[in-house]
C-alpha cells in the first residue's frame, strides 16, 4: 500500500497485519481523490475508523492543512503515527485512540469543524429486506456527524455494495464510484 498523488506520492506505508483492518485500495484512493480535487489543498480533515490511515496521509500528501484520525485499536493508531512521522506529517496528523461514536459528541462539544470528513468502516453484513445495522449507515443517523462538517464541506463514506444504505437528513448524495466490492459515497448537508 502506498501513497499516490501530491508531495509523498510513491511512499510505502506500513499496515497492521491481519484481517482486523481493511486497507482502501490504491486504485479506490486515487478515484476517491481524482474525484475531490482541489477540495483537499488547504482542508481540515477528519478521517474516522482510520485504520491504516493511509486516507489521512493521501490528504496531506495533497495539500490538506491539518488531519485528526479517530482510531480504536491502539495498535492501529501506532502505525498511523509511525507512517506519518515517516512521511514528515507527524506535526500536521493528530491520532485519537477512542471509538468513534463517542468521539463525534466530544467533537461537536469542542466546536470542531472540518472541511472533509472520511470514513471507510468496517463493512457491514448484507442487508435485504431490513435496514442495515453497519457502520456506514450508524454513521449516517448519527446526529453529531452533520454537525460537524464545515458549511460546504463534504463526507466521503465507504461501504461494501452488498451493505444497502438508507440516507437520512440532512445528508444529500452528489457522487459514488464504485469499485469491485467498495462504493464510496460522496455526501452534503442539504439545503
Amino acid at each position: 500500500m502506498r501513497i499516490t498523488g501530491g508531495h509523498a506520492a510513491r511512499r510505502i506505508l506500513k499496515v497492521p497485519k491481519g484481517l482486523a483492518v481493511r486497507p482502501t485500495p490504491d486504485l479506490v484512493k486515487q478515484a476517491v481523490f481524482n474525484s475531490l480535487g482541489a477540495r483537499v489543498d488547504g482542508a481540515r480533515v477528519l478521517e474516522l475508523f482510520a485504520g491504516s490511515g493511509a486516507l489521512s496521509l493521501e490528504c496531506l500528501s495533497r495539500g490538506a492543512a491539518a488531519v485528526l484520525c479517530i482510531e480504536k485499536s491502539q495498535r492501529h493508531a501506532a502505525f498511523i503515527r509511525d507512517n506519518a512521522a515517516a512521511a514528515g506529517y507527524a506535526q500536521t496528523l493528530d491520532v485519537r485512540t477512542q471509538d468513534v461514536f463517542p468521539a463525534l459528541a466530544q467533537l461537536v462539544q469542542s466546536g470542531a469543524q472540518f472541511d472533509l470528513i472520511l470514513a471507510d468502516p468496517p463493512y457491514g453484513e448484507k442487508n435485504v429486506n431490513r435496514r442495515s445495522t453497519s457502520f456506514a449507515q450508524q454513521l449516517l443517523d448519527h446526529a453529531d456527524l452533520p454537525k460537524l462538517l464545515a458549511p460546504g464541506g463534504r463526507l466521503v463514506l465507504g461501504h461494501t455494495k452488498r451493505d444497502t444504505l438508507e440516507f437520512v437528513a440532512p445528508w444529500t448524495e452528489v457522487k459514488m464510484l464504485k469499485h469491485g466490492d467498495t462504493v464510496m459515497r460522496f455526501l452534503e448537508i442539504s439545503k
